[in-house]
C-alpha cells in the first residue's frame, strides 16, 4: 500500500491528525453527509420506493468504510441456520470483482471467477458447501433468483445497511471495537458511510472484536452506542481461532497448530489491517514484520516476490495471511516461505439470548391501518383472518379516526394515538369542517400519527391499508414502504380525484385489491397492479361467522338491505337522506332493512333528530318503513353468504343503491 494512502487511512481512522486533510475533505464531506441525509429521508417517508423480496431477508452491515468481520459473521448466520434444518442462501455484491451487469451470478461450492465474483464470495461458497451465493449489484435480482431457482427459505444479505432499497426482516449492524466511528467524520473526511445516530434503524448491534480492546473502553463503546440506539440490543462478538492451513499454491492443506516460537511475518488486503496483527500477536506470535495492501488487491508475482524478500530480511520463517487473502494469490505461485492461513470462525457472547432476539425479530410483523367505521370492521376481520392462518404472527391496528375500540375488543393492539375531531375524519368535505377539525387540534393530531408510524418504521414489512388513497399515502410517508391496498372506499363510480389517484396507485402501490371488476380493469389500464378476485367486503363478512353475535334481521320478506350512516358526525344529518331514500325505495320494491350504528355515534342523540319516527323494540318505523336497528359490529351481521344490498350517502349529499352479488 502506497505511503499516502496508508496516511490518508490512518487519518480516517483517527490514527494520525492532518491539517491538510481536514482542509480538503470536510467541505466534500458536508455535501455526502447532505446527500445521505436527503437519501435517508426519501426511503423513510416513500419518497423513494423500497421493494420487498419474496424471501425473509437478514441484511449484516456496518457504517464505517473499514473491515468489521461482516463475512465470518455471515458464515456463523448461515451455519446456524442449516442446523436448524432451513436452506440459507447469501447475497453479496462481490466486491473486487468486475462483475458490473445487473444479472446475478451464482455461486456454489467455491467455483466461479474471482476476477468477476470477488474474493468473499468465493470464501464464503468454499466455507458453505451446497449454500448458493448469488453474487448482483442488484440485490433484489439476486434474491429472487435464490427464492425460485434454489429454493432457499432465508437470504442473508451482506453489507446491506446502506442498501435502502431492499426491504429487509432484520438489519443486524456491525461495529469494530477497535475503531468504532474512525475520526468521527463522514466520508470522505472520514470513516463514516453516515452518522453514528442513524444506528436507531438497526435491530441488532454486534460490537465485533471486543477481545482486542480493554474492558473499560469496550464498556465506554457500549454506552456511546446506546446513546444513539437506546432501544436497541446490543451484543459483542470476537473471532476465535478454528484451525491452521497451508496453502500449496492450488489449495489448502490441513497442518499441524503453527508453533508460537517461530518468527512470523504477516501480509493481508482487507478492510482493517491491524485488527489482524492484533489477533496473530494475542496468540502469542512475534511478528517481524507486516505488509499492508489495499482492500481486495489481487497479489502478483512480483508482490510474492517481494513478502518473500521481506521475511528472509526479518529473519521470519513463516508468513500469515488470511483466508480471504488466498482468494487473491495467483493460482498455481509458489514462494520459498511457507504460508500459513488461520481459518476462523465468530462467537457471539450471550449466544442464546442473541439467537432469541433474532428468531422473535424474524417473527412476522403486520400493521392494517384503516380510516373509518367500516374499514376498520374490514380490517379487524381481515386481522382475525390473518390471525387464524399466521398464528405466530404480531398484529398491529392502525385506524386513522375513532379509538379503534373494534380492534381492542378482538385482542389486537391498537397502535397509534385515538383521533378523535368535531367531523369524525381527517379528509374534509367541506372548509367550514375543516376549519373547525384545525381549531379541535388536528394538526396535531396528524403529526402525533406520524410519529407513531415513526416508531413502526423498519418494524413492519409492508403494511396493509383498509380503505382509500389518502390512507395509503399515509401509511407511504410513516412506513416508507409502498404498501398493500384494500380498495374498499374506491371505484370507477365514485371518481373522485381519480385520474390522480390512479396515478399515485401506479408508482406507490405495491398491489390494489379493488371492490368490482370495472375498477380493477380501469386501474390496471393505468399500469396499476390491481386485481379483482371478488368483493372484499363479502368474502371478509363470509368468511368470519360471528355465533356470538344474534342475528337482527326481521323475519319480514324482500330483499334484505343495510342502512349506514356512517360514523362521523355528519351521520346525525345524513340518516334523514339515508330514512328518506329507504321510503322511496319501499314503494318500489319489497324491502327488509337493518340499519347499523357506528360505536361513535350516540344513538339517544340521533334518535331525537329523527321526527315523526317511533322506535321501540329495536325498530324505528314510520308509516310502511320499517327498520331494525342493530349496534353489532358491521361484518358479523351476516351469518351466510347471501345477496346483501348497501345504501351509501355521503356529506356531498347524493345516495346510490349498491348492490353486492
Amino acid at each position: 500500500m502506497s505511503g499516502s494512502l496508508n496516511n490518508y487511512l490512518e487519518y480516517t481512522r483517527g490514527k494520525v491528525n492532518s491539517v491538510l486533510y481536514g482542509l480538503f475533505f470536510t467541505p466534500l464531506s458536508l455535501i455526502y453527509g447532505l446527500g445521505v441525509s436527503l437519501r435517508n429521508f426519501a426511503y423513510d417517508h416513500g419518497l423513494v420506493s423500497s421493494f420487498e423480496p419474496s424471501l425473509p431477508v437478514i441484511s449484516i452491515g456496518n457504517i464505517t468504510m473499514g473491515g468489521t468481520n461482516k463475512t465470518p459473521f455471515v458464515e456463523m448466520l448461515a451455519r446456524k441456520f442449516l442446523t436448524l434444518g432451513l436452506n440459507p442462501g447469501l447475497v453479496t455484491r462481490g466486491y473486487g470483482g468486475k462483475h458490473k451487469d445487473k444479472g446475478p451470478i451464482l455461486v456454489v461450492n467455491g467455483k466461479g471467477d474471482r476476477g468477476q465474483v470477488g474474493d468473499e464470495s468465493l470464501l464464503l461458497s468454499s466455507r458453505l458447501p451446497g449454500v448458493p451465493v448469488a453474487v448482483s449489484l442488484d440485490r433484489l435480482a439476486a434474491l429472487e433468483m435464490l427464492r425460485w431457482e434454489n429454493k432457499v427459505d432465508i437470504a442473508i444479505s451482506d453489507d446491506t445497511f446502506q442498501h435502502r432499497r431492499m426491504v429487509r426482516d432484520v438489519d443486524i449492524v456491525l461495529i469494530d471495537a477497535t475503531c468504532p466511528f474512525g475520526n468521527g467524520k463522514l466520508f470522505p473526511a472520514g470513516a463514516l458511510r453516515e452518522s453514528p445516530k442513524n444506528l436507531k434503524r438497526a435491530h441488532i448491534l454486534v460490537i465485533t472484536k471486543a477481545d482486542q480492546v480493554k474492558e473499560e473502553a469496550l464498556a465506554e463503546l457500549i454506552s456511546l452506542v446506546r446513546k444513539y440506539a437506546s432501544d436497541k440490543p446490543i451484543f459483542t462478538s470476537r473471532l476465535v481461532l478454528e484451525r491452521w492451513q497451508k496453502w500449496d499454491g492450488d489449495q489448502f492443506v490441513d497442518t499441524d497448530p503453527l508453533n508460537p516460537d517461530l518468527p512470523v511475518s504477516i501480509f493481508s488486503a482487507i478492510g482493517n489491517p491491524e485488527s489482524f496483527r492484533n489477533f496473530i500477536e494475542n496468540m502469542g506470535y512475534n511478528v517481524k514484520s507486516e505488509m499492508r495492501y489495499r482492500d481486495h488487491h489481487m497479489y502478483s508475482k512480483k508482490d510474492l516476490d517481494n513478502i518473500a524478500r521481506r521475511c528472509k530480511l526479518v529473519g521470519a520463517k513463516v508468513a500469515i495471511c488470511t483466508e480471504k487473502d488466498v482468494y487473491n494469490l495467483p493460482q498455481g505461485c509458489l514462494i520459498d516461505i511457507p504460508i500459513y492461513v488461520p481459518s476462523v470462525v465468530t462467537v457471539v457472547s450471550e449466544e442464546s439470548r442473541f439467537f432469541e432476539t433474532l428468531i422473535e425479530t424474524l417473527r412476522p410483523k403486520i400493521v392494517i391501518s384503516s380510516n373509518g367505521h367500516g374499514e376498520d370492521s374490514m380490517a379487524c376481520l381481515l386481522a382475525e383472518r390473518i390471525r387464524k392462518d399466521l398464528p405466530k404472527a404480531k398484529l398491529y391496528a392502525f385506524p386513522l379516526v375513532g379509538k379503534g375500540k373494534i380492534f381492542e375488543d378482538s385482542g389486537i393492539e391498537v397502535y397509534p394515538p385515538p383521533l378523535d375531531t368535531p367531523s369524525g375524519g381527517v379528509i374534509k368535505y367541506s372548509f367550514f369542517e375543516l376549519i373547525k377539525d384545525v381549531r379541535a387540534g388536528l394538526l396535531g393530531h396528524v403529526k402525533r400519527q406520524l410519529d407513531a408510524w415513526s416508531r413502526l418504521r423498519g418494524k413492519i414489512r409492508t403494511p396493509i391499508c383498509v380503505g382509500d388513497v389518502y390512507l395509503l399515502l399515509h401509511a407511504l410517508y410513516g412506513q416508507g414502504v409502498p404498501p398493500l391496498l384494500l380498495a374498499t372506499a374506491k371505484t370507477v363510480y365514485l371518481r373522485g380525484h381519480f385520474l390522480i389517484e390512479k396515478q399515485i396507485l401506479r408508482k406507490k402501490s405495491r398491489k390494489v385489491w379493488t371492490r368490482d371488476e370495472m375498477t380493477a380493469r380501469e386501474l390496471r389500464k393505468s399500469f396499476v397492479n390491481a386485481v379483482y378476485v371478488g368483493n372484499p367486503i363479502m368474502d371478509l363478512t363470509g368468511d368470519n361467522n360471528n355465533a356470538a353475535c344474534k342475528d337482527p334481521w326481521t323475519d319480514k320478506e324482500g330483499r334484505r338491505i343495510l342502512l349506514l350512516p356512517g360514523s362521523r358526525q355528519d351521520a346525525y344529518k345524513d340518516v334523514r337522506l339515508l330514512l328518506k331514500a329507504a321510503e322511496l325505495v319501499t314503494k318500489q320494491i319489497k324491502a327488509n332493512f337493518l340499519m347499523v350504528i357506528a360505536p361513535s355515534i350516540e344513538w339517544s342523540k340521533m334518535i331525537s333528530s329523527l321526527e315523526g319516527y317511533l322506535f321501540e323494540d329495536n325498530l324505528l318505523r314510520k308509516g310502511d318503513l320499517e327498520v331494525a336497528i342493530s349496534f353489532c359490529p358491521l361484518p358479523r351481521l351476516q351469518k351466510k353468504r347471501i345477496c346483501c344490498s348497501g345504501l351509501a350517502v355521503r356529506p356531498i349529499r347524493y345516495a346510490r343503491v349498491w348492490e353486492f352479488q
